[in-house]
Parts: C-alpha cells; sequence; structure tokens
C-alpha cells in the first residue's frame, strides 16, 4: 500500500509511523486509518524492529476523528458501523504488535488522538501538551475505546471528570494521572524519547514480545492465573529460544548479549 496520510520510516531496530495530515491536525479519516492499520501489520512482522514510536507531522499529535468526513456520515449513516469498527480495529492491532509502542505527543491529543495514545504501550509528551476528550461538548460520545481504556488507566472518578467536561490536561497533569510516562518541556521532547529508544534497542525481541503480551493480558486474569500463564511462559522460553542461554553466558563473559 502506498501511503499518503502517514509516513513510515525504519532504522537502528526503531519503526517511525508518523501521521501526516498536518493541516487537519492529523483527524482520523478512513484513508489514515487504513493506512495506520496496514503500516502496524508491516511492522509487527519485521523481525529487525524492537519499538515502534507514534508520532504527529505539524502542529499537534492527534485532533482525533475527521469532523468534516462525518458530514458524509450524516447522509450514510451506514458508513458509520466500518468507521468504528476500522478504527477499534486499528487500536487493537497497535496494542496486540508484538514490540513496545510509544506515542510522542506535541500539541493536541484531543478524542481520538488520546484514544490513540492509550493504546500505546507508553507515552512521552510535552509539558505544554493538550490532553482530553471533548465529545460531551458536542453532543457525542467516544467510538474508539475511551469509556473503557481512560478508567482503566485513571480510575473512574479522574475519568468521568475528563469525558464529562471535556477539559484538557497538560503534559504534566498527564504523567500525574498515569496517563503518560515522560514529559518534558517541547524542546527536550526528543531526548526523553531517545532515553527509552536507547534501553530497548538491544533487548531481545521474544523477550520484549512476551513481556508486552503477559502484561496486556494480566489486566484480563485474576493474579493466580496471570502468574501461572507467565511461570508457564518463562518454562517455554527456556525450551524453544536460544536468547536465554545467550544472555546467561553473556552475563558469565561480562559482555552485551547479541540478540
Amino acid at each position: 500500500m502506498e501511503y499518503s496520510n502517514i509516513t513510515l520510516s525504519v532504522g537502528d531496530r526503531v519503526a517511525t509511523l508518523c501521521l501526516n495530515r498536518p493541516d487537519a491536525l492529523n483527524a482520523l479519516n478512513p484513508d489514515l486509518i487504513a493506512e495506520f492499520s496496514d503500516a502496524v501489520a508491516a511492522v509487527s512482522d519485521d523481525p529487525s524492529v524492537k519499538v515502534m514510536v507514534v508520532r504527529g507531522e505539524g502542529r499537534g499529535f492527534c485532533a482525533g476523528a475527521d469532523l468534516l468526513y462525518f458530514d458524509q456520515v450524516f447522509d450514510d449513516l451506514s458508513l458509520l458501523p466500518d468507521y468504528v469498527t476500522a478504527l477499534n480495529d486499528a487500536f487493537f492491532a497497535l496494542e496486540a504488535m508484538p514490540v513496545p509502542t510509544v506515542a510522542v505527543v506535541h500539541g493536541y491529543a484531543l478524542a481520538g488522538g488520546m484514544e490513540l495514545m492509550m493504546a500505546c504501550d507508553m507515552a512521552v509528551v510535552a509539558e505544554d501538551a493538550r490532553i482530553g476528550d471533548q465529545h460531551a461538548n458536542f453532543g457525542l460520545i467516544p467510538g474508539g475505546g475511551s469509556t473503557q481504556r481512560l478508567p482503566r488507566r485513571v480510575g473512574m472518578p479522574r475519568a468521568m471528570e475528563l469525558l464529562t467536561t471535556g477539559r484538557w490536561l497538560s503534559g504534566r497533569e498527564a504523567v500525574e494521572w498515569g496517563l503518560a510516562l515522560r514529559s518534558a518541556p517541547p524542546e527536550y521532547l526528543e531526548d526523553e524519547l531517545e532515553s527509552i529508544l536507547e534501553g530497548l534497542r538491544a533487548k531481545s525481541r521474544v523477550g520484549l514480545s512476551l513481556m508486552k503480551s503477559l502484561a496486556r493480558r494480566s489486566q484480563d486474569l485474576p493474579l493466580k492465573d496471570g502468574v501461572a500463564l507467565e511461570g508457564a511462559t518463562f518454562t517455554h522460553v527456556f525450551a524453544t529460544s536460544s536468547h536465554p542461554r545467550e544472555g546467561i553466558q553473556a552475563f558469565k563473559e561480562k559482555r552485551n548479549p547479541e540478540f
């Protein structure tokens, strides 16, 4: 697939997916969603990639759904289920990727933009970013998972405040609330990102993939079942992967492992 609404680059074990509709604040229209999903699938199948970065071109990360597209929806309501399904499938595919994902947020991450940020494993945000969900301001409700992911992230009272009042959080507040990992002044955002990437590039993709999968699945499992799954996976990795042996051998030889 040729991309015109996103860009995708891969280098030094990092894939960077950039939303590329700057004139529309990277609003999520059907074409962008289709390209995004294609890129996620391509990166998932690339064994050289250890981490994927998701970011936005121009003045902001993502302003959410493309409201101009919804002018068409009012004329043909049959378009709406396909849009919602495609959007959520893209977010679920992002969450299921076999490598960690990092959102880099500047400017605005609103509504669907905040949902996209939450679908990433980690987020690094500019201190002056504006993050929130404005559906209530327009008589709408979310369609990309905010009512489900947000309470799991920040707790019900805080989630209800954001969802019902439509207020924005700053980047600093997003970190305090648990929506983002780190915040930084805009001029130091890339430094914060690089500090995370540097900690991931040399790791075992097998290990990263399994830890992410286990952590994601733990949200839906009782603790005892989750621990049992982790133990069974631990045993399976030792029996089937060369990475544990290489890691232990490197420790014994006082060198960096080669994965």
